[in-house]
């Protein structure tokens, strides 16, 4: 509405980016969250010129009314809150809280008076319908069952009764709120009715799911059933409490058992080093409250896995209930779609294949009711993108998902509030006391400037120093020194750091995570072969490619997403030797001797500019 006119924004994403700023009304919304949330996380390439033009008409829609104006590299629509509906529902809802029945009741009829059907279910876009609505649909179920109670203490069956009859209709697996209407039912004496209402959620419950009633409502049951008052049963809060930390997760009772479940492959013997990365894990552990995930990200060959494996293995002991484990083969082609990880794991935890509903979301929502009130680990090894992770993800405080991935995933942080803990090269004394480990610490310690070199031409990454022993360990007679001079010649570097197994290779490594990048930054990082320093600066990355600014940005930006740079301060970008020389193989592979030169001149007028520039 525009001063009491309402109006026309068509069908098209111009709703869909209106919706957006809305929902954060006065607050930055950066341009690629727009662009990942109105495209589904797979927007066209003119998705940024699409949002600023929408922004334009809609600036052109609220004159007057309310302004939205660029921030950064974002926009904020700047307005009054309570124009927003669901702010003034959230206000009311909160205010009904601290009132006595009555005014409660009379505020929260006003905010439920809000609602228009389902939330955003005219904004095109399932992503964006799932991150800005399911948390004011969860608010409103809160709300209604708050308004039940209430009635309830004023002894209003009547209205309840009405109220959550025609909600129920639509939304029959709602435990809570069935148990509160069999309450209003039986002190109207209707307790035959309030039993009836029982036997047909159980009945939705176990059709739909699988699942039978929880303990809360079952308890409700046998209290309507033997004549006794149902009192009001205990559930998770799902309301906001506001700031502070969460009280630790403790169930009413045991859930039933489930079959012993430990997927765990096993943990290399002569594991060693990692230390600040198992603190950060230590930590994220002891947090109040707790992350459900944690991310580790990092590129290939830096042992993500083998750091995974060998920490849940050290932390079994808090996860009594069980262990899962699944490869997602995120990376490679094709990689495992979560419907499918879904039933495995449902398997795993005893639900017969008959059981098992078809649609990935009903999955999820069975494996996640499975896990409720259970102390388990599940790691989601080797994942591509969030999307691929998130239905896998349990939704209770006992368990812990553990994610590796080459990517850092960052939309598991800002939507599912992941903690990351970034796996890189070891540091030159863990490194060594791996090679020590395989080769012997005085052989090490013999040749020690030969050993802290070969660390080094392996970017103290422990895939490549697990290869080069290895190697030591089947040619006895070479020395330390041999092997390192091997390795300095760099057009055999990658060659060399490779097994029989094509699986471990660096260069194999490499390559998966260049073939999972787009086609502008995977052409940046073929271009970038022709720098022979470890880092570039972002203005000769651009010339280097012959691209603006803001694209080149986008494309580093990515790069460092899949750990195949690092951003440094001052706009530099840095990356490994070998990943140096990868980019250099690629670009003389691929790129034809023209745009090489091409390239070259750009990059040489570029610096001969800068020069010149005073200071």
């Amino acid at each position: 509405m525009n001063n009491g006119r309402l109006l026309s924004l068509g069908a098209g994403r111009l709703r869909t980016v209106a919706a957006i700023l809305i929902s954060e009304v006065n607050q930055v919304i950066p341009v690629s969250r727009m662009i990942d949330l109105a495209w589904d996380a797979d927007p066209p390439a003119r998705a940024r010129g699409v949002v600023h033009n929408h922004v334009h008409r809609l600036r052109q829609l609220l004159a007057g009314q309310a302004e939205i104006v660029t921030r950064g590299r974002g926009y904020v629509l700047i307005a009054d809150p309570w124009a927003v509906d669901a702010n003034r529902f959230q206000s009311l809802v909160s205010g009904a809280r601290e009132a006595e029945p009555r005014t409660a009741v009379a505020k929260l009829r006003q905010a439920l008076g809000l609602w228009r059907g389902e939330v955003l279910a005219d904004v095109p876009g399932d992503r964006v319908r799932r991150t800005l609505g399911v948390g004011l649909t969860q608010a409103r179920v809160a709300a209604l069952q708050e308004l039940g109670e209430r009635l309830l203490l004023l002894g209003r069956y009547g209205e309840l009764i009405t109220e959550l009859t025609g909600w129920l209709a639509e939304h029959p697996l709602h435990e809570e709120l069935t148990a509160l209407l069999m309450r209003a039912l039986q002190a109207s004496g209707r307790q035959a009715e309030a039993l009836d209402h029982f036997h047909r959620t159980r009945r939705h419950l176990k059709g739909q799911l699988g699942i039978d009633p929880g303990p809360a409502l079952s308890e409700t049951y046998l209290a309507v059933l033997g004549g006794k008052p149902a009192v009001a049963p205990h559930f998770p809060d799902r309301r906001s409490a506001g700031p502070g930390p969460a009280a630790p997760y403790v169930p009413d009772r045991p859930p039933a058992p489930l079959p012993s479940v430990a997927q765990l492959p096993p943990r290399i013997p002569d594991f060693c080093g990692r230390a600040r990365e198992i603190a950060a894990l230590d930590q994220n552990l002891d947090r109040v409250p707790r992350p459900d995930c944690v991310v580790l990200a990092g590129g290939g060959g830096a042992g993500k896995t083998t750091l995974a494996v060998h920490w849940a293995h050290r932390l079994k002991t808090e996860f009594p209930d069980g262990q899962l484990f699944v490869d997602l083969r995120g990376f490679e082609r094709p990689p495992m779609r979560p419907g499918t990880v879904l039933g495995m794991f449902l398997q795993a935890l005893g639900v017969p294949d008959e059981k098992i509903p078809d649609p990935v979301t009903e999955r999820s929502a069975l494996y996640r009711s499975l896990l409720a009130g259970r102390r388990m680990l599940v790691v989601l090894d080797n994942a591509g993108t969030a999307e691929q992770v998130r239905p896998l993800l349990p939704a209770t405080p006992g368990a812990l998902a553990v994610v590796t991935s080459r990517r850092r995933l960052s939309g598991l942080m800002i939507r599912d509030g992941a903690a990351l803990v970034t796996v890189g090269p070891l540091p030159a004394d863990e490194a060594l006391e791996l090679l020590g480990t395989a080769l012997g610490r005085q052989r090490i310690a013999a040749e020690g400037a030969a050993a802290r070199e070969l660390v080094e031409r392996c970017d103290r990454l422990p895939l490549a120093l697990r290869i080069a022993a290895a190697r030591l360990m089947a040619h006895a007679g070479w020395s330390l020194a041999d092997w390192t001079k091997k390795l300095a010649d760099e057009s055999h570097r990658l060659c060399e750091l490779s097994a029989a197994d094509p699986d471990l290779s660096m260069e194999a490594g490499l390559y998966l995570s260049y073939r999972a990048l787009s086609s502008g930054a995977a052409r940046l990082f073929r271009l970038l072969g022709l720098v022979p320093r470890p880092d570039v600066e972002v203005h000769a990355a651009a010339a280097l490619a012959g691209r603006d600014l803001e694209r080149t940005r986008r494309y580093l930006a990515e790069l460092c997403e899949a750990h195949l740079f690092e951003e440094q301060a001052g706009g530099h970008f840095a990356r490994t030797e070998l990943v140096r020389i990868y980019a250099a193989k690629l670009v003389a592979s691929e790129e034809t001797p023209g745009d090489r030169e091409l390239a070259r001149q750009r990059l040489l007028a570029h610096t001969a500019r800068s020069r010149l520039r005073p200071g």
